[in-house]
């Protein structure tokens, strides 16, 4: 029974890719505690005096801008940049959103210092979120002004799609605004069942949240001195899952040129409309509505629906076993606005340069946060089957890409092993099999590899992550922010290499600026990976595509 309940938990946990743990009703998950958005009270400290250069500003330190849709009114930022607060789309509950057409500060807020209210999730305090959640916080740098054609950096949060924020930890964009001279835009979208599982059976509200937002910035950003051809979306996990949705959107293409994916877990790949109808039904049952009837629907309280939301993508595996356990509610290739499921079944041609990155230990929060004692082979060999099924689980005993370790004074561990497997299956081969077909269907990829990192918060309960040399899931946030907290020799020269290299991307497509070693773009027989931090050759290993996505099928190629 104990190692069953183990196996449970690891069916959890090895799939796992959100950006933040899985909450139950005491504020705990398998996972660690829940992470909520905090109101930031840096706006209320914001009183440093700036030249007036980016737009007409009103009395003092507070900018203002003069937009098509209205004046914008903003805070100088404590890190020196312009700091503006704004809804970006406006939707009833299950409804598609609509583009914004005149600038108000989130949540009807009259202060202009307030940051925005998250989207309804698990768990969060009511006074922290709301149904009118569908806003950004934009990073001006002070320099710019109307006519300076700078890029415009989109980030795109990570959560499972279920929990997450635009004042999530590290996310201050005022550092990478100033030294990549750019539009920093962090933005929110609907999450859980208010984003994926509208009644009704409508799908991808959440991924059409992101296209308004893009529509939005391409109507605003020339005010701030951005070039509405120079748009590059990014994200990390679940974020980099709507990245790559965005891809697949034709109706999106134009919004934007170029795209960034940080860890994003392709093991698992969009929903199949079978798939989302089955959880559709599941999920109408436990809030007793039927599928056409809006006043139900609109009587229901939040609590009802984030309780059925969390039921539901903590079951949906179970009768569902597409949806996964990592973020079951995920954009679903509907065949209107996802028409591809870019995997190796289905890639059109493509155009937009790509950089595809992971982190040397993106499983290392799963596996670490769970088994918190040395792991035996039996356990190990148990956890595979559970995970992989029999034939894949044989495949991977047999093979020499996952060795045991030595045993140490008696003991052996398999954590090491199960943490290398993890990160191949959920991140590292599925992203590497997708720039193998993003190049031989006409795109340029680069792959990176983050080999230094700032250990995210969510992070901290886990020893494994604070391990020099270890950089875990989350990991390279801060370090892509400039937010790390006392940084090392080592993360400030990465952060100030990322940062070069993200400016010359979001500008021409290409992340090799003067000043740094030369990143080769991936070809159909080299990756090239870069090691982002190191100077060392990252190895193929398990991710060749006669083991990865052939002798051991990733999950998409498993459940279709």
């Amino acid at each position: 029974m104990v190692a069953l309940n183990y196996l449970t938990a690891f069916l959890w946990l090895v799939t796992f890719a959100a950006a933040s743990p899985i909450p139950d009703v005491d504020r705990r998950g398998p996972f660690g505690p829940i992470r909520f958005p905090q109101i930031d009270p840096r706006g209320l400290l914001c009183k440093l005096p700036f030249i007036r250069i980016i737009c007409p500003r009103g009395g003092s330190s507070n900018p203002t801008c003069s937009t098509p849709i209205g004046t914008a009114r903003g805070v100088v930022d404590p890190d020196g940049a312009n700091r503006y607060s704004v809804k970006y789309a406006n939707a009833n509950r299950w409804q598609p959103s609509t583009v914004a057409t005149t600038w108000s500060l989130p949540n009807g807020s009259t202060n202009i210092t307030a940051l925005p209210l998250a989207c309804p999730q698990v768990n969060a305090d009511a006074s922290s979120v709301s149904e009118d959640c569908l806003s950004m916080i934009l990073y001006v740098p002070a320099t710019l002004h109307v006519g300076s054609n700078a890029p415009t950096f989109v980030w795109i949060h990570g959560g499972s799609f279920f929990v997450g924020s635009a004042n999530g930890p590290g996310l201050d964009g005022s550092k990478l605004a100033i030294a990549t001279n750019s539009i920093v835009a962090v933005i929110q979208y609907r999450l859980g069942a208010l984003g994926f599982m509208a009644p009704d059976g409508k799908t991808n509200l959440a991924v059409g949240d992101a296209i308004n937002a893009l529509k939005f910035l391409k109507n605003v950003v020339p005010s701030f001195g951005g070039s509405t051809s120079k748009i590059t979306i990014a994200g990390q996990s679940a974020g980099a899952t709507m990245v790559r949705a965005l891809l697949a959107a034709p109706s999106a293409s134009s919004l934007f040129k170029n795209a960034i994916l940080h860890s994003d877990p392709m093991d698992f790949g969009f929903l199949s409309t079978t798939a989302q109808q089955n959880m559709q039904s599941h999920f109408n049952t436990e809030i007793n509505c039927g599928a056409t009837d809006t006043a139900c629907h609109n009587a229901l309280s939040l609590s009802t629906i984030t309780d059925a939301s969390l039921e539901l993508f903590s079951s949906a595996a179970s009768f569902e076993p597409s949806a996964g356990m990592s973020q079951p509610m995920r954009p679903v290739r509907d065949g209107s606005l996802i028409t591809s499921s870019l995997d190796s079944a289905s890639f059109p041609s493509m155009s937009k340069p790509v950089l595809i990155n992971t982190v040397v230990n993106d499983a290392g929060p799963a596996i670490y946060g769970n088994f918190d004692e040395p792991m035996g082979e039996q356990m190990f060999q148990a956890v595979v089957f559970g995970t992989l099924g029999e034939d894949r689980g044989d495949t991977i005993l047999s093979s020499t890409h996952y060795p045991l370790p030595p045993t140490v004074n008696g003991q052996l561990d398999a954590r090491p092993t199960l943490e290398t497997m993890g990160t191949d299956q959920m991140w590292k081969c599925p992203s590497w099999t997708f720039a193998r077909n993003y190049i031989q269907n006409g795109g340029t990829a680069y792959i990176g590899v983050y080999s230094v990192g700032a250990t995210y918060p969510s992070n901290d309960g886990v020893s494994f992550c604070a391990q020099n040399g270890v950089v875990c899931h989350e990991d390279d946030i801060q370090i892509v922010f400039g937010t790390t907290n006392s940084p090392t020799a080592a993360q400030s020269s990465l952060t100030t290499e990322v940062h070069k290299r993200y400016k010359a991307f979001m500008n021409n497509g290409n992340p090799n600026p003067s000043g740094v070693s030369a990143w080769s773009a991936a070809t159909s027989s080299n990756l090239n990976a870069k090691d982002l931090g190191g100077s060392s050759a990252i190895p193929i290993g398990a991710c060749d595509p006669s083991f990865w996505g052939a002798a051991v099928p990733y999950d998409y190629q498993v459940y279709p």
